[in-house]
């Protein structure tokens, strides 16, 4: 449904020019929330970005120091170590921006072989010590052969 010229002028002065909030202008001109917000994208100008500043902007540096010197430390404590501070948010969100800041762990690289039935095998061979069979001296060996498609073992008798 169409809405009208004046209607369209309206939600673009109070977005733009109030800074009104579309839940706002809904209320005072009655139009539904999908309207307000198609007129907004339609207009082409660039949606306004909340600068609100967070709880946890002056804690930063001090978050990163200690998770550098103490990189197992958990979320819990440096919580309480913030709080001390003058931190008044939420532990929940707090965790959350810990996490961000947290250093990652290096991840380790493998290679997944993926054969044809009796492509492949993998096999290895071991000397043991020896054995006294009777009163010869024998030497003690292992052969094992690993089949890749099927991770079976073969190990003669």
């Amino acid at each position: 449904m169409a809405i009208h010229l004046e209607t369209t002028v309206q939600i673009l002065r109070l977005y733009h020019a109030e800074k009104w909030r579309c839940g706002t202008i809904v209320c005072h001109l009655g139009v539904h929330y999908s309207t307000v917000e198609r007129v907004l994208a339609q207009a082409g100008l660039p949606r306004i970005a909340s600068q609100r500043a967070a709880l946890i902007d002056d804690y930063p540096p001090l978050i990163l120091q200690t998770l550098e010197k103490y990189p197992q430390l958990t979320a819990s404590r440096l919580y309480g170590m913030v709080r001390e501070r003058g931190y008044v948010g939420g532990l929940d969100y707090f965790r959350r921006q810990v996490a961000r800041h947290r250093p990652r762990n290096a991840v380790e690289a493998y290679l997944r072989l993926r054969t044809l039935p009796g492509e492949q095998c993998q096999c290895d061979w071991a000397s043991f010590s020896h054995l006294m069979v009777g009163r010869a001296r024998r030497p003690l060996m292992a052969f094992v052969m690993v089949l890749s498609w099927v991770s079976g073992r073969f190990t003669p008798p």
